[in-house]
Formats: structure tokens, C-alpha cells, sequence
């Protein structure tokens, strides 16, 4: 945070912090519009997400929430955006987990930090990744995918959606825990990275499920396993990679809800409540299951805990990738 947006803070934290004013304000919270920014353009996936959230909460409270889309560097810009904002209560960020627990790594000279610019709200949503692997590949499970790649090292290739990107770093996570050599394959996009899976280019892929289900059904691939800690509701009966290969493995996609630090206690319970219950609607959950996510709606403490735990695995993986974003 440069100087001056620190000054600022501070400022508007000394006219704001008198016993009684933070009284009066939490009790009146929320008495204007407030702002949910995006870091990603209008479709994506925090967008979306972002206004299915903003709607429910002018319902539950008649303030308009207005989202507000900065996207710019993997989402840096949308988060700089909100670690700058007063922290009132009236300007929160609705990103994916990657943007807190991944960028920090991938840039060296971020202007914002995870745990001291952000205080924690809750987790929305939570995907998992599907590993798919193309029919020829000889491995019905994870024990029997490793011991191919074991066997024969250098030689199975898994895409992603870019270099540093989650789909990226969950095949390095897999490789350094599993001691095998598979070769990475960065595409522009998750569509044309499908694209050669499917034409057997490309034997193995760590796939948001949405995309890859249809062909796993009609045997174009073959789903493995899931990448989360415990199974993904819609599908049952597909294994974890941990359960079935490779124990401790779990790579899981999240959105989370912060908001600048200094932001009252008060005000992020009241914001975590409406969350929540907005989160639990049954409408709210059918839409999310469409787009391959799970509710989750935590607590601000589960969350808090999370962004730890997940900032802390991807640390290795980042350096031993290479990837960097300057």
C-alpha cells in the first residue's frame, strides 16, 4: 500500500473511530449502496457469482449493490481496488481463492498482501477439479496413473489453462507428490486445451467439471478422480485423488467474500449472516451446481483458516513451476 492510500486510511479511520460514531454506523449498516467488485470482466465466473450474491442482498436489505468489474493482471487490479478502499463496510471483493493465495507468489511486487490488507468474510463457493485422463492412457485410478508415469517418465503431458494458473500448478502439486515427471502443456483457454484431450494430443488434464462431464459420460475420456478433500456432491461416486493414490493431494478452486482490513467486527458479521443465508437459498445452490461449484457460505474464521492453509501449499509448487508474472 503506497503512502498516500495509507494516509487516507488513516484518515478517515480517526473521523470514523469515536466509541459513538462506530456505534451509530454499525447500527445503521447498510445505509447506502454498496460496492462488490469483481476482479475479472462481466461473464466470468466472480462476476457471475458477484451479482447472483448482489441481488440477494438488495433483496434482504434495499440497498442497491452495485458490481463492479477491474479486471486487469490475474485479477491484481481488482484486488488493489478493494485493499485501497475505506474500510467501512461498503466495498468487498468477490474473487476466486487463486488471486489471495496464488498471485503472491506469482508476482514479486503485488501492492496488496493477503492477510494484512483483507479481512476475511466468508467462503461462497467451492470447485473441485475433475483429472481426466484420454481413453488410450492404460490407468483406470490414480495408483494406476502414477505407475505408468513412473514407468514411463516425460512422456504423458497434461494441459492447462496458462502458465500459473490453477490448472498449471495442480499437475506440479501432483508430480512433486507423486514423484513422477509429466510434461506440461500451457494453452490460451480452457476450450482449446478440451480440444486436444479429446483428440488424444494431450493425455491427462486437471478440468473444471462442467466442461469435461459430457465427454467422461459418453466414454471420449475417462474421469479419474476428483481433486478436493472429500467427494464432490454431484458425483458420488468418483474418488478423491487423495483416497484412491495419492494421500494429502487436494487442490480446490474457491470464492471468497473479503473486505479492506479495518473494517468492524460488527459489520463483517452482519455482511457474513446475509451472505450466508443468501448462499443457502435453494436457488442460489441449483445455480451454483449448474456452473460445477458447491456451496459452501463458512464462517469469516473457516476462511481465515483456508487462506492460510492454501497460501502456504502453493508456495513450492509456484517457485518449482517457474512461473512468475513481473
Amino acid at each position: 500500500m503506497n503512502p498516500a492510500t495509507q494516509l487516507r486510511r488513516i484518515v478517515c479511520l480517526l473521523v470514523a473511530s469515536t466509541p459513538a460514531a462506530l456505534h451509530a454506523a454499525e447500527l445503521a449498516y447498510p445505509a447506502k449502496p454498496i460496492r462488490m467488485v469483481s476482479p475479472y470482466a462481466a461473464g466470468g465466473g466472480s462476476d457471475t457469482l458477484a451479482r447472483i450474491l448482489a441481488q440477494k442482498l438488495y433483496e434482504a436489505w434495499g440497498q442497491p449493490v452495485i458490481v463492479e468489474n477491474r479486471p486487469g493482471g490475474g485479477g491484481v487490479l481488482g484486488a488493489e481496488t478493494v485493499a485501497r478502499a475505506t474500510p467501512d463496510g461498503y466495498t468487498m471483493l468477490v474473487t476466486p481463492s487463486a488471486v489471495l493465495t496464488i498471485n503472491p507468489h506469482l508476482y514479486p511486487s503485488l501492492r496488496y498482501d493477503t492477510f494484512r490488507d483483507f479481512v476475511p468474510i466468508t467462503i461462497a463457493t467451492n470447485s473441485p477439479y475433475f483429472l481426466v485422463v484420454h481413453p488410450k492412457v492404460p490407468a483406470a485410478n490414480v495408483k494406476e496413473l502414477i505407475a505408468y508415469a513412473k514407468a514411463n517418465p516425460g512422456k504423458l503431458n497434461y494441459s492447462s489453462s496458462g502458465s500459473g494458473s490453477s490448472t498449471h500448478l495442480a499437475g506440479v502439486l501432483f508430480n512433486q507428490m507423486a514423484g513422477v515427471d509429466t510434461v506440461h502443456i500451457p494453452y490460451k483457454g480452457a476450450a482449446p486445451a478440451i480440444v486436444d484431450l479429446l483428440a488424444g494430443n494431450i493425455q491427462m488434464r486437471f478440468s473444471s467439471v462442467v466442461p469435461v462431464l459430457p465427454h467422461v459420460r459418453s466414454g471420449r475420456l475417462r474421469g479419474i478422480a476428483i481433486s478436493s478433500k472429500r467427494r464432490y456432491g454431484p458425483l458420488p461416486d468418483v474418488p478423491t485423488i487423495a483416497e484412491s493414490g495419492l494421500p494429502g493431494y487436494a487442490v480446490e478452486s474457491f470464492y471468497a467474500v473479503v473486505a479492506p482490513t479495518g473494517t468492524s467486527r460488527a459489520i463483517i458479521e452482519k455482511l457474513n449472516a446475509a451472505l450466508v443465508r443468501s448462499l443457502k437459498s435453494p436457488e442460489v445452490a441449483t445455480h451454483m451446481a449448474a456452473d460445477g461449484a458447491e456451496v459452501i457460505a463458512s464462517s469469516a474464521a473457516e476462511l481465515a483458516k483456508t487462506l492460510r492453509e492454501d497460501y502456504e501449499r502453493w508456495a513450492k509448487p509456484v517457485k518449482d513451476s517457474g512461473a512468475r508474472v513481473d
